[in-house]
């Protein structure tokens, strides 16, 4: 795998978490705990796996500039920038989270989750019109 494949890892790699999140939503939600235990580690590898690859993807190649300037680039930068700071500040939340879950503190895990899923779900999706911006824009 060239460097020039991992953008596209990543974009499935977020896809993929954005699946599992809306999956394991919907398994709390109809009461099956291990069923949303699956699927919400599923999104927390998926997660943690395309960190990895972004991270090292940026180290070999460095920043991408967005090559478009037209109408579509204040649309780029108002989708990259909050994309960019909640995905840096929600590291430490999930984290908080997942150990809430695994020390079987559900009452405060679900008060957090209401604030962290959603932020998640646009980190997720963001991220995938990002990549579609910046690499498949035509």
């Amino acid at each position: 795998m060239s460097p020039a494949d991992l953008p596209a890892l990543n974009a499935s790699l977020n896809s993929l978490s954005a699946v599992l999140l809306v999956l394991g939503y919907r398994r709390i939600r109809h009461r099956d705990r291990l069923g949303h235990r699956r699927y919400m580690l599923g999104a927390l590898v998926c997660s943690a796996l395309f960190l990895i690859s972004y991270l090292w993807y940026h180290y070999l190649v460095g920043s991408v500039p967005y090559p478009r300037h037209d109408w579509t680039r204040p649309l780029y930068f108002t989708i990259l920038v909050p994309h960019v700071l909640l995905a840096a500040a929600m590291v430490p939340f999930i984290l908080v989270l997942v150990w809430r879950a695994w020390r079987e503190d559900f009452a405060r895990h679900r008060q957090l989750a209401r604030w962290v899923w959603p932020v998640w779900i646009f980190v997720s999706v963001s991220g995938v019109v990002v990549y579609l911006m910046l690499y498949q824009l035509n």
